[in-house]
């Protein structure tokens, strides 16, 4: 009798050291909503608090999506306005040649930004060493666009000789009732071959998505603007501070990030969060706290490191670039 007791004494007391094990494993487990480990590392959740959704500008749904690797999955469906609600949009184009860089935007050329004031207009001749720019009258007032008609016309890629030597400026007014539609996969998904943009991106085979990323307020990160196209018609269409500006088809969208727009500043120094990849991964500035650039990004511009995941760093503000491929898979 003594000799079962002191069995059935010994199975209890196994049992428990188990029941015990299995809750310390549980409890070592540090699985969240935003962060995974995974046998190829760290990876981060897409945040759907971070968007600034204070304004019907920017809203967000989950709905069942298809990666481009096939992957069936949940993504947060953005619709947004393309309106920031954090900062304002423009100036673009100065009145006049005497007017100082807080009355008009800036313009990326050969890595640089510049600010495009009275000066920068009156000296674009030898600053293309072209005499044909000459944009503004005798009286110094500088020949800009004023109407959604004239917006349209000078942003035809045909456009007409009449809108040579032009400041193009397309206002918010225009394209008010315009939203557009994006889907980011929640948990994004690494792939071990980059995939180019659809255009605008590096040499070879292009079949992904056109826009970089999201911000925080809802604008895209977008394509290199067409700035040959442009200044070969003898028109310019200047980016605001921000490093955005207008089309009738796009909205109001970002081709430069200069840290006007949202950004979330990270604990250790790394450069601050300013939105997200196409393909989910988290988006960065491009210097860190003390100015540097990471020196181990790969040829999309991204890395890994155990608090962000793998996540990519933005190209410099006047290179009109922000990302050169994706290394994860992206909303079809």
């Amino acid at each position: 009798m003594k000799f079962k007791f002191n069995n059935i004494r010994f199975l209890l007391s196994a049992l428990a050291i188990i029941i015990v094990c299995f809750i310390a494993c549980s409890s070592d487990d540090s699985t969240t909503e935003t962060e995974t480990s995974t046998n190829e590392g760290t990876v981060v959740n897409v945040d759907a608090s971070k968007f600034l959704t204070n304004t019907s500008a920017v809203t967000i749904t989950t709905v069942p999506c298809t990666l481009s690797d096939g992957t069936v999955t949940e993504c947060y469906q953005i619709v947004t306005s393309s309106t920031p609600s954090d900062h304002e949009m423009g100036p673009w184009c100065p009145d006049n040649i005497s007017d100082d860089a807080s009355a008009g935007g800036i313009w990326l050329e050969n890595g640089q930004v510049y600010d495009v004031d009275g000066a920068f207009i009156e000296n674009m001749a030898s600053f293309y060493n072209d005499t044909t720019w000459h944009m503004y009258d005798a009286n110094g007032a500088i020949y800009t666009t004023e109407t959604l008609e004239d917006c349209a016309n000078a942003a035809n890629p045909e456009v007409g000789e009449e809108y040579e030597n032009f400041c193009v400026e397309c206002l918010p007014s225009y394209v008010a009732d315009l939203t557009q539609t994006y889907l980011l996969p929640i948990t994004p998904v690494k792939q071990s071959t980059a995939t180019n943009f659809s255009f605008g991106g590096p040499p070879g085979q292009s079949n992904g998505p056109t826009q970089r990323g999201i911000a925080f307020n809802g604008v895209v990160f977008d394509a290199p603007a067409p700035t040959d196209a442009i200044l070969g018609a003898y028109t310019l269409a200047p980016f605001d501070d921000a490093g955005g500006h207008i089309n009738l088809n796009a909205g109001y969208h970002y081709h430069a990030t200069t840290g006007v727009s949202t950004q979330i500043a990270q604990e250790d120094s790394h450069a601050p969060m300013i939105g997200y990849a196409m393909d989910g991964h988290g988006f960065y500035a491009q210097l860190d706290a003390d100015g540097n650039e990471p020196t181990d990004l790969d040829d999309c511009r991204g890395h890994y490191d155990e608090t962000r995941g793998y996540h990519y760093h933005a190209d410099a503000p006047g290179s009109n670039n922000f990302l050169d491929c994706l290394y994860g898979a992206y909303a079809e």
